[in-house]
């Protein structure tokens, strides 16, 4: 048994020795090597190499909440929030290759968003563009939103820019305001195409293509008045679900001259045309000044013949309604102020447009995208921002002009403590007659579709409908920054407009003089109450960190 114990142990160890020698000439597989993520230096902080890739990313980010406060005019009809709150998420991408045409550039930046309350936070103009969805609850309609924004995604390279991007005729852009309330242009996202070119001497020239929808106020329409004055208090749920905006057109005249016909034109503008865009900037180390230029078309559909009202025989017939093309400039200067203290910056910005007030942005606190607007709740009046208004004389488009100048000066009192303080002023004025021309129909028999009334009538006078506006506002802010990215800040505004000449119905205080025969009514009960001008003070506070 010992000798076979002995002989077991022996024939394992010689085993064992074998297959270890065996083994060690066998080729060993070596671990995958670690590939760690390196710093990428070329184009500043924060941009790191995508592992296997010679392209520099930087991931970067935003959280902000807001609160605001602002009185409404009236309680009644859906109105009377104080308080609106909105918290937003912001994630940014930023894609760089160096090439030997230069750094190809990506970019994407996405905004998810969260509204409720008073809807002075620009849900309306959000809502008119998509950006933002209502809830739709009895007590969330109008007052609940979801936001949900591809804000940029765009590709830079070799002097070209394609995608969504911020407008290239934008110069100042609210840079300094929290309410972004100032009337000047901002278009932050639109489509476009362009290409800039590096003059020397600080100079630089741009020439852009972009998406006429996100500079569009809509041509004038009777009936889109009517379906807004529907939609009772709430200002940012006017005009949803318009499919057709009939605007009227007379179709033809008797020997007497007067009209046996009238048609309807759908005024919703397609996208035909582009804008063009066209920019000369100049930036040195005390600052920056730009000129900007633009082009815009105004269309319209043909005549609805089937929809048309005949009085007497032989109607007669109208072609196709003529496309006009507005136009825009602006002139923005920016002056660094260093020697008042490191960082202060001067903003001096004016623009004149005709049919294309929002180039002007003459509608920007208002609310824009719309022919009928306020951010006052219950205000006694609406602005009217038409870029044209259709003359069912002779059936042409007539250009609506517009103007805004705005400034903002920005003040350090220390590193971690700054200041704003901004105003503007702008006007709407619609083409001489273009009230009087819209007001030439009411004679015709016309069901259904609200009016301003016959020329020269008592009601026509005082209707709220294409009258010349302006507005101004004024506003200073208090931002509270202690550590690096974050930003705690106050701001208040005031905010006026009114009727550029006369008085216009105060529909508080007599709502129900929507209507000639309502206005009528209320003269013949001594309750008719008339206004020149509305205004309000909204306070808004923001928290803010930036990574």
């Amino acid at each position: 048994m010992k000798l076979l114990k002995s002989s077991l142990l022996g024939s394992a160890a010689a085993f064992a020795a074998v297959a270890a020698a065996q083994a060690a000439d066998l080729p060993v597989k070596k671990a995958a090597p670690i590939e760690y993520v390196r710093v990428c230096s070329a184009y500043g902080a924060g941009f790191f190499y995508i592992p296997g890739t010679d392209t520099c990313l930087r991931l970067s980010g935003r959280a902000r909440f807001e609160y605001g406060y602002q009185a409404p005019l009236s309680r009644g009809a859906g109105n009377g929030d104080y308080s609106g709150y909105r918290s937003l998420a912001r994630i940014n991408l930023d894609a760089r290759t160096q090439t030997a045409y230069g750094t190809l550039r990506a970019f994407v930046r996405l905004e998810t968003a969260s509204r409720s309350g008073f809807p002075g936070l620009n849900s309306g103009t959000q809502n008119r563009i998509a950006n933002a969805f209502p809830a739709l609850g009895v007590d969330g309609f109008g007052r609940v939103q979801q936001y949900f924004n591809t804000d940029k995604a765009f590709v830079q390279f070799a002097g070209f820019t394609a995608g969504r991007a911020s407008s290239f005729f934008d110069f100042y852009a609210h840079d300094f305001e929290i309410q972004a309330g100032t009337l000047g242009s901002d278009v932050a996202s639109t489509n476009l195409a362009a290409y800039t070119a590096t003059l020397g001497n600080g100079f630089s020239a741009t020439l852009s293509m972009e998406d006429p929808s996100f500079r569009r106020t809509p041509t004038y329409s009777p009936a889109a008045v009517a379906a807004a004055a529907a939609v009772l208090g709430n200002s940012s749920l006017q005009t949803f679900a318009i499919t057709q905006s009939p605007a009227p057109v007379f179709l033809g005249y008797n020997a007497a001259g007067l009209p046996v016909g009238l048609g309807f034109v759908d005024v919703i503008e397609r996208n035909r045309l582009p804008d063009f865009v066209g920019v000369l900037r100049y930036d040195q180390p005390w600052g920056s000044a730009q000129i900007s230029a633009a082009v815009h078309e105004i269309n319209a559909g043909t005549v609805n013949s089937a929809a048309a009202q005949i009085v007497g025989a032989n109607p007669g017939t109208l072609g196709r309604t003529a496309s006009e093309y507005g136009w825009a400039v602006q002139g923005g200067l920016k002056v660094n102020l260093p020697f008042i203290a490191p960082g202060d910056t001067l903003y001096l910005q004016g623009a004149y447009a005709e049919g294309a007030q929002m180039y002007t942005g003459a509608s920007a606190w208002a609310g824009s995208y719309i022919q009928q607007a306020t951010s006052l709740q219950g205000a006694p009046f609406s602005q009217f921002f038409s870029d044209a208004v259709l003359n069912p004389l002779n059936n042409r488009l007539e250009l609506t002009q517009s103007f805004t100048v705005v400034a903002s000066l920005l003040h350090y009192w220390n590193p971690t403590l700054r200041s704003a303080l901004f105003g503007s002023y702008g006007e709407v004025a619609f083409a001489p007659g273009a009230r009087a021309a819209q007001a030439s129909y009411n004679g015709l028999a016309i069901g259904g579709i609200s009016n301003i009334g016959a020329f020269g009538s008592a009601y026509y006078n005082l209707n709220q409908i294409l009258r010349d506006t302006y507005a101004f506002n004024v506003g200073g802010s208090l931002i509270w920054s202690p550590v690096k990215d974050l930003d705690i800040g106050v701001e208040g505004t005031y905010q006026n407009y009114g009727v550029q000449s006369g008085r216009v119905i105060d529909l508080n205080r007599t709502p129900g003089a929507t209507s000639a025969a309502g206005f009528n009514a209320a003269v013949a009960a001594g309750t008719l109450r008339t206004v020149t001008n509305a205004d309000v003070f909204q306070v808004r506070a923001r928290v803010q960190r930036d990574f």
